[in-house]
Formats: structure tokens, C-alpha cells, sequence
């Protein structure tokens, strides 16, 4: 009771604006013991305090974290998720604490130890709470004040957490920074998006708060009434709508760093893209980062998500201003899987200012006949395209993003248009649109629009991210045209893929009508798909090993010398080898803890002088693991490999004949180019005449760009740079791993210049790559490898071979219906345009000669007819479509 009393008079010391607070919060009794918290990698002590704060009549549970050091710092509210408590930020919050901050966590309404009932952000719930806490931290000696009353505070939390930081900005003038993560602008939109009911989530929801009961009884009512009827009514989106930052998006005026998710059906991407709209109107910062992960799965990227928000709440709240924040907008691309342990590799790209989802627009035209969609009485069985609340699991969207088709759609019950082949890759950035025509035997039609990645042979479909648009038509008796805004997504399509848009009747999360319906679909125009080109994927950092092989080769050497242990000597050079760029003979490696699981085995193939060689298979083929083997990064478990004749070891001589560029390269920015390689060829300890720097930046073809700062470069400069670096030594053997990664058409052609280029004076290249095209005209040989084995090596034009496709060359270009009479024809299975003709692939049975007749019939302007199978065929051939 003493303590309780001398907290009481403690606030009622406070200036008289204070005197409301006094009455809203209390310290109740048994509370204010400080424990120590230490991490085990940082010495420095963290306090913590566990409170229970009575707030207008209900007692939240709360911990107080605080620096071991004197003085005042600026303060951090950190809330938690739905369904979680103040336990779930624990870590965050000493975290932050030992970055000098005091730290404030507690359980929202109705979880965890704290009372009352759930009020999904209730303005005059969970969002008073949080004024009431910042009226608490202003009366704390460890927290630094603006003004009397006025803490310096930010505000950061994920999903719920995430939502009532932006609310709180909205409420109380005092909140000085947020940083808010997968959460809604407009709880309305992201739970009843285009009139149609999110039902799967909306469950999830209510289950997760532990039952109707739990929550604000207007809330449980609005939930019966919707879920009963499957139809959202005014009442409900305007209860929601009040709950939602949206409502108090004109009073946001804080730095704001909004943190999506891009695997996530429940709160997407367009619900930031509407935030950072508003608030930068209000004329505030706002940085936007889409993180791989979300509420369907993913990697959620923590350490680097809560280090981008501690530099961001250093700029903001301590007033840092040499804290780097990072770029406008940031977007994590997902580049395949590590072969070695399975892992996703994650790449960032990024723009100087935020593209929004609609920037730099392009039409891709779209084909297919008006189709009748089945709503099936009951609406079901519904089509798949995510698992609303499944994603601890895994995630579905994380499998899409690897390239696993995982949706399901019925016959009968969608629609679907196609584009023709992409002659490019295409980078999808942003929300596609299409217009289509849509009529109904009922008054009103729902609709659940999506875009297909399909593969060349159209076995396989891909969908981003796992997403769907829903959308309501009112009035469909008569037909309506309607547009159809998709999902945002980040996404690339590559050359030879078609772009598919379904619309179909049914979705697993989501509510169609129970009755029985038929929908008439047709197209009105192309598929619209932003690209946002100023979105630049970085260089990845400068491999570790290029900096510590040489001291650590330096130091095996020594070690050698000093112990008297017995070790086996490297096998001697082959002298019959001595001018063979490299042999690999019966090697394997296994996976790290494995016996029996291989990442390679039984690998064998020779590369000769001039040869440039594509590494070839689908992701976990084992090629990334070769190359590390190669480079004496790690040791085979069996076989060997011979570099001019000499066994490759860690440390081996004969590796200063290589030269090796790998998952990208990083450069000081504010040096020149020039600068950058100088340096890097001095920290080789080799001597500087030895770099042939000028004839490695000759072959680069750099130019007057070596003098200018790294930071002013293109994406395709910085990759040509880090092959100038690769080079220097002119090493007679060069390995590239995805040199052209995140590069523009017109990039990927001057890289594949560089190449050709290098081997042309007897040098040897090496290099792994997923661009098919690319690799078929650089490349003179190929070794294809599968699960981590040799399918087939040799010289491009044998594994391409003639196949069952022909080139039909033309004196004039074929329109687009000619090639459709053409793939109707007997013996045809499919007819597509090229720049000089028509790519024909026969059906078994089909021969050129009556394929020849036919076009004569057809008066098709025939002046070649030729065998022709891409790499890409041949590839999926010999790998049988594991890629």
C-alpha cells in the first residue's frame, strides 16, 4: 500500500496538465520490482520493471525496460500481435534498451494478464490505452522530455502492434515516430476487400481473440450478422472503417516507416501503398520496405526489419542524422534456393523515391473466347489459392515464389485469357488491371480475379504470391464492364512464360454466394502490369572469403609449418593436365549432418583453353556447391578437382590462376571505380603490376565511368565492375555465378559481350546462370545438372539438338490470325509468331513436308524451314521438368 501511495503522490506532483492522467492511471499494488536482463552476446545490463497500470477501469500488464546508464532517452511503445502479449516483444525491447532507448511493452485489451474486452483498436479502447501509457512515460525520470507532459516517443509493433501505432499518431499529438509492420490502413477494406467477406480471416480473428465472447459486443454482433449472411452491410464496414487509421489518416504527421509483407492474403500490399499516400500528403517522411515474409508465410527478415527500425527511430527520436535509414522504398526479392542447406536466397532491391502500384505501365494482350463460369450451389468445392492462419506452416506464397504451383482452380468454374510467349523477361512490380465484360443469371456476381505465371509447355502455373482480387458486380443481370484491379506483387516473368488471367467463382477464403448462379466473362481490353524500372536490385555484398582467403591461406601455410602433426600431402600436379583449365573426376559432397543426402555426386566433366561453359540445372542442383568446391572454399567428401593440373585445396597456388565473381560484389560508393578494384587488388597482397588493370577494364568496357563515384553507377555498371574485379590477374580461368542478375535487357547483352570477349583470347569461363536464352548464345559448352548429378556435358549445339519444333523464316510478318488458322492445322499442336516467322511444333505424326503444303494452301510467304529446339526445351527434357 506505501508504494502505491508514493506513486499516487509521485503523479500528483506533476503540473496540473496532468491531473486527468492521474485519474486514468494508477500503479497498482505489488508492482514495480526491477529485475536485470543481460543478453549473452552484450555486457551491457538492461533493467526491467513489470507493472500492472489500472487505465480507465481496466489493469494492463505492462514491463518497462530501461538503459543501466543515468539520464533521460528517448522512449519506444512496442505492441504486440493479435492473439500475442507484452511477452512476445521482450527480446525487441532489450534490445533497444541497450540502444538507449526506455522501453515500454504491454499486453492490449483482453490478452495476455491484462483485462476488458477486445476492441479491435477501439479509439476509445486500445488507442486511449496508449495515451494513457505515453502519460505514464512522461512522468518517468530515465525518459526524455519535449516539453511537461510531452515524452519523446515513438511507437513500432507488428500487425494489431502495427495498427495502433498509426492510430496512436493519429490521436495524440505527442507520438514522434512510427514504425508500423503487416498491418491495415482500412480494416473494412482488408476484411471485406471490393464487397466481398474475407471469411477464412475474419475467422481466424475471432478464434485467435479466444471466442466471440472475448470481444466489444458490437463487434461480436457485426461478426454473427456477417458470417451468417456471407455479405458485408454498411453497419459493419463502417464500425470497422472507425477502427481504422484511414479515419485519422489527415492527423498522421510522423515519420512513418511502413513495413508489408508480400506473402500476405490477409493484410496487402495496396493497404502500405494507401498509407504512405496519406501520410506523405500530410507532408511527412515515409520510407516503404515489402519484406519477404507476411501473415501467409515467408521469411519475415527480422534482424534486419528491427535494425532498419532502430536506425530509424536514431534519426527521429534521438535526432541522428548521419543514422541511414535506408531508401524510400526497399523490396526483397526471392532468387532460388541454396543447394548447400536449402534456404531461400534473399536479394533487396530498391528506388530513391516510392513507385507506387501502378508506375510505368505496360499492355500485354490478352486472347480467348467469352466463357461461361458456374457458381456452384453452396459454392462449392471453392478454389484454393491461400491457407488464411496456415502460415507458420511454411507458407503457400513462399512455395509460389520459388516457382511451386500450389493453386487450385475447377473446371467449369473460372474463366481463363491468355498473353502469347513473352519474347523478355518481365518484372512485375505493383497491381495489374484488366477490364472484362461480366453478366449474371443472378443480380449480383463475385468474382475472384488472378494472374498466372505459365510455364513455356503450359504444364505448370505459377501464382504470385498466392494472392487473389475478389470483386463484386451489383446489377450483372444486364452485363457490366467491369476493371479488375489485381494484387500487388513483385514478380518476374521469364521469356518463353505466358501471363494467364483467371476469373474464377469460387475461393476458399472467401464467401460466394450460396445460390446457384452462371457468369458470362469476355475481355475488353489488354492486361495492364506496372514494371517500376527505377527499382534496381543492389549488388550483393563483397564475399567475406575475398577478403580473408589470402590471410587464411597465410596462416594454413604457417600452421603447416609449425605442427609436427602427420597430415596427408595434396596429390602432385598432373603434368598431362597441365594446360587443361579444369577436370572434376567422381566428386561428391553431402549435405552437412547427412550420410546419405548429397548436394553433389558422382560429378565428372572436363572444361578446355576458349571454352565458355554453362553451369546448368533447376535450384538445388548442387551447381553453387560446385563452384565452392571449386574455389577451395569447402572440400569435397569424395572424388577431386584439378585446376591446370594441380588438386584444388583451400589455399591451393594455383587459385591465383582464378578469378571468380559470386552472388554480386559490394564497392566503397563514395570512390571511384578505379579506386574500388586499386584497393581491392592491395588487399590480395599481390603486386600491383600483376593486376593487368588495364586490360581487365578494357575488356569490361567501362570507359570514363572508372573516374566517377560508385554510387552514381547503374546496376549494370556495378556488375560489369564487379567482373573488371573478377578479372584483375587475368586469371586464365574466370567463374561467374548469376552475373546478370537484376539487369536490363540491353545489360544482360553487353555482359554477354564481356564474356565472349574473355575466353576470345584463349581464357577460360565458367558460368552458372537460370537465363536459358542468355546462356544458349554465350555459351559454347554445357553441363546440366540434376539433384545434384550429371546429366548430360557437351557442346551447346549437340544437347540442343532439332527436337519436334520448327522455324518457319518468312518474307513478311505472320498476323496474329494466320498463326491461329496455322496451330489449327492437322499435324500442328502449336503455332506462335517470332520476329522472322513462325515457331511451329509438330504433333507426333507431323512432318515438315505436309507442314510446307499447308502454308503454300494458307498463302504464307515461306522463305525457310528449319529444325529448331531452344535450350529451354532441351533443358526441361533432360531434366524431366524438375526445375
Amino acid at each position: 500500500m506505501d508504494l502505491r501511495l508514493s506513486a499516487l503522490r509521485s503523479f500528483l506532483r506533476r503540473p496540473r496538465r496532468l491531473t486527468a492522467a492521474v485519474a486514468a492511471v494508477a500503479v497498482l499494488a505489488g508492482a514495480g520490482t526491477w529485475t536485470a536482463a543481460v543478453a549473452s552476446d552484450d555486457t551491457r545490463t538492461v533493467r526491467r520493471s513489470d507493472r500492472v497500470l489500472a487505465v480507465d477501469g481496466v489493469r494492463l500488464d505492462t514491463s518497462y525496460f530501461t538503459p543501466a546508464d543515468a539520464g533521460r532517452h528517448p522512449a519506444v511503445l512496442l505492441a504486440h500481435g493479435f492473439g500475442g502479449s507484452k511477452d512476445d516483444m521482450r527480446r525487441q525491447a532489450e534490445d533497444l534498451a541497450r540502444d538507449g532507448y526506455a522501453v515500454l511493452t504491454w499486453s492490449a485489451r483482453g490478452f495476455g494478464r491484462s483485462t476488458g474486452k477486445i476492441g479491435l483498436n477501439d479509439p476509445k479502447g486500445e488507442v486511449a490505452d496508449v495515451s494513457r501509457l505515453v502519460d505514464w512515460l512522461a512522468g518517468q525520470p530515465q525518459v526524455r522530455l519535449d516539453k511537461p507532459g510531452d515524452p519523446r516517443v515513438g511507437l513500432a509493433g507488428g500487425s494489431y502492434g502495427g495498427a495502433v501505432s498509426l492510430l496512436a499518431a493519429g490521436h495524440d499529438h505527442r507520438v514522434d515516430a512510427i514504425a508500423p509492420a503487416i498491418t491495415y490502413w482500412d480494416l473494412a477494406d482488408a476484411l471485406f476487400p471490393n464487397g466481398v467477406f474475407k471469411k477464412l480471416w475474419a475467422g481466424v480473428f475471432f478464434n485467435n481473440g479466444g471466442g466471440c465472447a472475448k470481444f466489444e459486443p458490437a463487434l461480436c454482433r457485426m461478426y454473427d450478422r456477417v458470417a451468417e449472411s456471407g455479405t458485408p452491410d454498411p453497419a459493419a464496414r463502417k464500425l470497422l472503417r472507425e477502427r481504422s487509421p484511414s479515419a485519422v489518416g489527415d492527423r498522421i504527421k510522423v515519420p512513418t516507416l511502413l513495413v508489408q509483407g508480400q506473402t500476405d492474403s490477409l493484410f496487402t500490399l495496396d493497404q502500405a501503398d494507401a498509407a504512405q499516400k496519406a501520410i506523405r500528403a500530410n507532408g511527412a517522411p515515409v520510407a516503404v520496405d515489402w519484406i519477404a515474409g507476411g501473415h501467409d508465410g515467408g521469411d519475415m527478415e527480422t534482424d534486419r526489419v528491427e535494425a532498419r527500425v532502430r536506425a530509424w527511430f536514431d534519426r527521429y527520436l534521438k535526432g541522428d542524422r548521419s543514422a541511414d535509414t535506408g531508401p524510400a522504398f526497399r523490396i526483397t526479392r526471392t532468387g532460388g534456393i541454396d543447394s548447400t542447406d536449402g534456404t531461400a536466397q534473399l536479394r533487396g532491391a530498391s528506388a530513391p523515391a516510392y513507385p507506387g502500384l501502378r508506375d510505368h505501365r505496360r499492355a500485354i494482350a490478352l486472347t480467348g473466347r467469352t466463357q461461361h463460369v458456374t457458381n456452384p450451389a453452396g459454392a462449392s468445392p471453392p478454389g484454393v489459392s491461400a491457407l488464411p492462419g496456415l502460415g507458420g506452416s511454411g507458407g503457400l506464397a513462399q512455395l509460389s515464389a520459388l516457382g511451386v504451383g500450389v493453386s487450385l482452380d475447377f473446371p467449369g468454374q473460372f474463366a481463363a485469357f491468355d498473353s502469347a510467349p513473352l519474347t523478355r523477361d518481365l518484372r512485375i512490380t505493383g497491381t495489374p488491371t484488366a477490364t472484362v465484360r461480366v453478366s449474371s443469371t443472378a443480380e449480383d456476381a463475385v468474382l475472384f480475379g488472378k494472374v498466372y505465371d505459365v510455364g513455356p509447355d503450359g504444364s505448370r502455373q505459377v501464382l504470385p504470391a498466392q494472392l487473389v482480387a475478389p470483386f463484386r458486380v451489383t446489377g450483372a443481370r444486364t452485363g457490366k464492364d467491369v476493371t479488375v484491379t489485381l494484387p500487388a506483387i513483385d514478380h518476374e516473368v521469364q521469356r518463353g512464360h505466358r501471363l494467364r488471367l483467371v476469373l474464377a467463382s469460387t475461393d476458399l477464403g472467401y464467401a460466394s454466394p450460396a445460390a446457384p448462379a452462371t457468369y458470362t466473362v469476355s475481355l475488353k481490353g489488354d492486361l495492364s502490369v506496372p514494371t517500376a524500372p527505377a527499382v534496381t536490385t543492389a549488388a550483393a555484398p563483397l564475399p567475406a572469403w575475398v577478403w580473408w582467403l589470402p590471410a587464411a591461406g597465410a596462416v594454413a601455410a604457417l600452421a603447416l609449418l609449425l605442427t609436427t602433426r602427420r597430415r596427408t600431402s595434396a596429390p602432385a600436379p598432373d603434368p598431362e593436365l597441365a594446360d587443361v583449365p579444369l577436370v572434376i573426376k567422381d566428386l561428391s559432397k553431402r549435405y552437412a549432418g547427412s550420410t546419405e543426402r548429397y548436394a553433389v555426386r558422382g560429378l565428372s566433366f572436363r572444361v578446355e583453353k576458349g571454352q565458355v561453359l554453362g553451369l546448368l540445372g533447376p535450384n538445388g542442383a548442387g551447381k553453387t556447391t560446385t563452384l565452392r568446391m571449386l574455389m577451395g572454399l569447402i572440400r569435397p567428401d569424395e572424388g577431386e578437382i584439378r585446376v591446370f593440373g594441380h588438386a584444388i585445396r583451400p589455399g591451393a597456388s594455383v587459385l591465383s590462376r582464378v578469378g571468380a565473381f559470386v552472388e554480386g560484389a559490394g564497392f566503397l560508393p563514395h570512390l571511384s571505380g578505379r579506386e574500388n578494384l586499386e584497393l581491392y587488388w592491395r588487399a590480395t597482397g599481390r603486386p600491383p603490376e600483376d593486376a593487368h588493370l588495364d586490360e581487365a577494364l578494357e575488356i569490361a568496357g567501362l570507359g570514363d565511368a572508372l573516374a566517377r563515384a560508385v554510387r552514381t553507377y547503374s546496376q549494370g555498371m556495378r556488375q560489369r565492375l564487379a567482373i573488371a574485379q573478377a578479372m584483375l590477374g587475368l586469371p586464365d580461368l574466370l567463374i561467374l555465378d548469376e552475373p546478370t542478375n537484376g539487369l536490363d535487357p540491353p545489360q544482360i547483352r553487353e555482359m554477354r559481350e564481356v564474356m565472349i570477349r574473355y575466353a576470345a583470347g584463349g581464357r577460360t569461363v565458367i558460368v552458372s546462370s537460370h537465363l536459358l536464352a542468355e546462356v544458349e548464345q554465350s555459351c559454347t559448352h554445357l553441363v546440366v545438372m540434376d539433384r545434384g548429378r550429371l546429366v548430360q556435358a557437351g557442346p551447346v549445339r549437340e544437347i540442343v539438338g532439332s527436337g519436334d519444333t520448327l522455324l518457319v523464316g518468312t518474307a513478311a510478318p505472320v498476323e496474329e490470325p494466320v498463326a491461329e488458322k496455322v496451330g489449327a492445322l492437322p499435324g500442328v499442336a502449336s503455332a506462335v509468331r517470332t520476329d522472322d516467322g513462325l515457331l511451329v511444333r509438330l504433333e507426333p505424326g507431323g512432318t515438315a513436308e505436309q507442314l510446307v503444303v499447308e502454308l503454300v494452301r494458307l498463302e504464307v510467304p515461306v522463305a525457310s524451314v528449319g529444325p529448331h529446339r531452344r535450350l529451354e526445351d532441351a533443358f526441361l527434357t533432360l531434366i524431366g521438368g524438375s526445375a
